[in-house]
């Protein structure tokens, strides 16, 4: 699989990468979940040649952590892992947002015993906490690099301000923000900013968090999925207009002989090489279809074709239910 560069210092990783937030918490039921599965597709992605695995410690909360360090035990040079911090999950559903230097210490020491590694290859901030300058978080994930806990620092829904603050302090590796064809807000401010700066994209949910696969339909999306009762783009309206949406982008896919999961992230894939799209899954079937996506060849009539079937204007619902949250 190609190999792309996030930021300036060396950090190399597989252009598709895997996210493992679902395996544990989330989307679908606790029942659809089964880590014997979960590992395997793990151990799926290196044979692969995905590099790149993306967790983080609310993930569970900390389960996910741990899942991944299971998957990791015997081959953890085979993989970049990414894990984040800042995000509290209280037992009361709340989730303050913590940037405060001794939290970033503590918060780092606690991934690396779950995921049972010596050091984090990219540790995201994963939402900007506003009461304490970005310098200061920064400042400490800098100490985390010096002490040799942490190889490359990374933002989570950044804004371009916090970005060159941030940047100005020690270097950024990456960003991850949500990306895909249903949700294009990063291009107008974000990334002109990390390209300027040279830094590095990930993109999560590359497949609106599951509405682009063209598996999904109203009918079949568990009611008591965290989507529907989150998400403004799976509320009823909402949800029936955009699967209509991804099923002219499966119309598309199926001229070309792919599924719409590969031709969306082959879209994503074209915006540039320093974007590394990270769609979930739990199994290995969803995991190898995701993969053959960078064989994957367009043109600039098939990118204009895509976006103009799936227009800014045409998606409803916002993607984030707290879009005030999200540092902009």
């Amino acid at each position: 699989m190609e190999q792309r560069t996030l930021g300036t210092q060396g950090l190399e990783v597989s252009a598709l990468g895997l996210g493992c937030m679902g395996m544990s918490d989330f989307y679908g039921t606790a029942e659809e979940r089964d880590e014997r599965e979960a590992i395997v597709t793990i151990d799926r992605a290196a044979e692969l040649g995905i590099t790149l695995l993306d967790t983080a410690d609310m993930y569970g909360p900390f389960t996910n952590e741990m899942l991944v360090g299971k998957a990791l035990t015997g081959r953890r040079d085979q993989y970049v892992v990414a894990t984040k911090f800042g995000i509290e999950r209280q037992p009361d559903g709340s989730q303050p947002i913590n940037g405060r230097p001794e939290y970033v210490h503590r918060a780092c020491d606690a991934s690396l015993q779950r995921l049972d590694v010596d050091v984090i290859d990219l540790y995201y901030q994963h939402r900007l906490d506003r009461s304490v300058p970005i310098e200061e978080t920064v400042g400490a994930m800098a100490e985390l690099v010096a002490a040799g806990k942490v190889r490359f620092l990374g933002l989570s829904e950044a804004g371009p301000d916090t970005i060159r603050r941030a940047h100005a302090v020690h270097p950024i590796a990456a960003v991850q923000s949500e990306y895909s064809l249903f949700s294009r807000d990063a291009e107008e401010t974000v990334l002109p900013a990390i390209r300027e700066l040279g830094i590095g994209f990930v993109a999560y949910s590359p497949l609106g968090r599951g509405i682009l696969t063209g598996a999904m339909s109203a009918e079949t999306l568990d009611a008591s999925d965290m989507r529907r009762a989150r998400f403004p783009r799976f509320a009823d309206g909402n949800l029936e207009a955009n699967l209509a949406i991804s099923a002219r982008v499966g119309d598309i896919a199926a001229e070309k002989g792919v599924t719409a999961a590969q031709l969306a992230l082959a879209w994503l894939l074209h915006q540039g090489p320093d974007i590394v799209p990270i769609p979930g899954t739990k199994r290995r079937v969803r995991l190898e279809e995701n993969a053959r996506a960078t064989d994957i060849k367009l043109d600039a009539a098939d990118i204009a074709r895509l976006e103009a079937t799936v227009s800014r204007e045409s998606v409803r619902g916002a993607r984030h239910w707290d879009m005030s949250a999200i540092d902009r």
